[in-house]
C-alpha cells in the first residue's frame, strides 16, 4: 500500500495544473471575499470592535470546510485517471493485492487532503494577522489542526463514493466542476445561512461538510468574538452565530463541537463502506 500510496502522491505533485486546480477554491474564495462579499456581509456592523478579526476569521475557517473536499477531489483525479488509461488493469494482475491499491488511493487522497488544508490554514493566519488579527491560540491552533485530520477523512469518503461511479475523465472532469461551485454555497461561504430560504437553509443543515465548516468557524471565531461581543447580551452572538452558519440550531438548542466530530466521524465510516461495496459491486 506505502509504494502504491507513494507512486499516486508523486503522480499528483508532478502535474502542476493538479495543484493548482485543488488550491483555486481558496483563491477564488479569498478574492470574491475581498472584492464583493466582505462589505456585503458586514455591512451594518462597521462600528463592531474586531470586526475585521471576526470575519476573517470566519471566510478562512470557511475555506478550511472547502479545501478538505477539493483537495481531495483532486487527488481521487489520479484513481479514474488509471481507469480510464486501463493502468487499473495492470495493477490488478500485479502481485499487488486489491486492499493496498484501493488503500493507496484513498491514503493518497487523505495525504493531499491534510497537506493543502495546513498550507490553507498557514495562509489564513498570515491573512488574518496583516489584516490585524491575532494567531490562534495554542489550544485552538491544536483543535483546528486535529479537525483538519477529520474534516479531510470525512470530505474523502463523500469523494471517494461519488468518484466509484466515474470510469471516464469527462465525467470526472464535469463531476468536478459541479462540485467546486455548489461546495462554496453549501458550506455557506458566499452567501451566510441566515440570508437564504428556510428549505435551502435544511439542505444546508443535512450536507456533511457544513458540519466541517461549523466546527472550524466555532474554533477560529472563538478569540475575535470574545472581543467583538464583549458586554453584548448572550442572544447577540447566539445570533450571530445561527446567521453566519458558526453553529446550527435544532429544536431551540445549538451545535457543539461534540456534534460536529459525531457528524464528521459517522459520515466517514458510511461513506467508506458505500464505496467499498459500490466499488466490490462494479468488479463482479
Amino acid at each position: 500500500m506505502w509504494a502504491m500510496t507513494k507512486r499516486n502522491l508523486k503522480v499528483f505533485f508532478r502535474d502542476r495544473s493538479a495543484v493548482f486546480f485543488s488550491l483555486l477554491a481558496v483563491f477564488i474564495i479569498i478574492a470574491l471575499y475581498a472584492v464583493f462579499l466582505g462589505d456585503t456581509i458586514t455591512g451594518g456592523m462597521e462600528g463592531v470592535k474586531g470586526i475585521d478579526f471576526l470575519m476573517n476569521s470566519w471566510i478562512i475557517a470557511g475555506i478550511l470546510a472547502v479545501i478538505s473536499m477539493t483537495s481531495t477531489l483532486g487527488a481521487f483525479g489520479i484513481m479514474v485517471e488509471d481507469r480510464a488509461k486501463k493502468i487499473m488493469k495492470d495493477f490488478t494482475v500485479s502481485p499487488i493485492g486489491r486492499g493496498s491499491l484501493a488503500g493507496g488511493y484513498i491514503f493518497c487522497a487523505f495525504v493531499v487532503g491534510v497537506i493543502m488544508s495546513l498550507l490553507a490554514l498557514v495562509a489564513g493566519e498570515i491573512f488574518i494577522v496583516a489584516s490585524g488579527g491575532e494567531v490562534l491560540s495554542m489550544e485552538n491552533m491544536l483543535k483546528v489542526i486535529g479537525g483538519i485530520f477529520l474534516s479531510v477523512l470525512s470530505s474523502s469518503s463523500i469523494v471517494l463514493f461519488i468518484v466509484s461511479f466515474f470510469k471516464s475523465q469527462n465525467a470526472f472532469g464535469t463531476a468536478s466542476t459541479v462540485i467546486g461551485t455548489l461546495i462554496g454555497f453549501l458550506t455557506g461561504v458566499y452567501i451566510p445561512i441566515g440570508s437564504l430560504p428556510e428549505a435551502v437553509q435544511g439542505i444546508i443543515r443535512a450536507f456533511p461538510v457544513s458540519y466541517s465548516a461549523s466546527f472550524f468557524r466555532t474554533v477560529m471565531t472563538e478569540q475575535p468574538a470574545s472581543v467583538s461581543f464583549a458586554g453584548a447580551p448572550e442572544s447577540a452572538l447566539r445570533e450571530f452565530d445561527t446567521a453566519l452558519g458558526v453553529k446550527f440550531e435544532f429544536g431551540g438548542e445549538m451545535t457543539t463541537l461534540a456534534a460536529c466530530i459525531a457528524v464528521m466521524a459517522i459520515t466517514a465510516a458510511i461513506f467508506y463502506a458505500l464505496s467499498i461495496w459500490n466499488l466490490s459491486r462494479k468488479k463482479k
